[in-house]
């Protein structure tokens, strides 16, 4: 699966019997796939990625496990706390995005 994110868990891996490298690469905007599944836990920064990448990211509080075969792209929002509702960024704030890749060590 293809997920999108505002955050990256360690709870979002199963950490048991085996090492796993966790591989995190900036990524543009543009490199977030249509077939991600949003996995974005605040309205808010739901709002916001929505608006950045030009097409609907749901809020979806769903519980995921990630498995080596998995993708997660995370907006990471950087900034001082987001008024509510708002849907431009903050002047001096910033989203970045992220691909979280996951390796059997």
């Amino acid at each position: 699966m293809i997920y999108l994110s505002n955050a990256f868990s360690l709870n979002m891996l199963e950490l048991r019997s085996q090492a796993i490298c966790v591989e995190i690469q900036p990524v543009l905007p543009g490199d977030v796939p249509l077939e991600a599944v949003s996995i974005i836990g605040h309205e808010d920064t739901a709002s916001l990625v929505s608006h950045i990448l030009g097409r609907n990211c749901p809020v979806n509080r769903d519980t995921v496990l990630l498995t080596v075969d998995d993708l997660l792209f995370v907006a990471q929002y950087h900034g001082q706390r987001l008024a509510e509702g708002a849907t431009q960024l903050p002047q001096d704030a910033q989203l970045e995005f992220y691909r979280i890749t996951i390796k059997l060590a």
